[in-house]
């Protein structure tokens, strides 16, 4: 696998048609890097501004949602006058192969940066076979 950095910009969600938002904001794209190893994929999400308990992640069939939702903060007694980075709430999804042991996926945040560790099932996991003479 090569590496591969991108330059990206910030890009809202389509919704597909028919489906509407609960929350009457913005919906972005957060950015995402995926590592794989010989027993674990791991996925880092940059959701800036959010904290562990605003971010909702569920696992449907083969698809993996993140959600996040980031609280508009301004510092009391000012008023915005100029903004280059619009705030809004973050959805992901990922489709996740077989190779994935559902039932250990682990999630953490810190410092708007989430990391999914997603293990890889007993059966797909890389092994050495031994070889014997005869």
């Amino acid at each position: 696998m090569t590496d591969k950095n991108l330059d990206v910009t910030k890009q809202e969600v389509d919704m597909a048609e028919g489906v509407e938002r609960t929350r009457s904001r913005r919906a972005y794209i957060p950015a995402a890097s995926i590592y794989e190893s010989e027993d674990k994929v791991v996925v880092v999400a940059d959701l800036p501004g959010v904290d562990e308990q605003a971010v909702d992640i569920t696992l449907e069939k083969n698809e993996l949602t993140i959600s996040a939702y980031v609280e508009a903060r301004q510092p009391e007694g000012y008023t915005l006058a100029y903004a280059e980075y619009e705030s809004g709430d973050y959805r992901r999804t990922f489709i996740l192969s077989d190779e994935v042991d559902r039932d250990n996926i682990e999630a953490s945040v810190k410092d708007g940066v989430l990391r999914l560790v997603l293990p890889k099932a007993p059966d797909f996991k890389a092994r050495k076979i031994m070889v014997k003479a005869g």
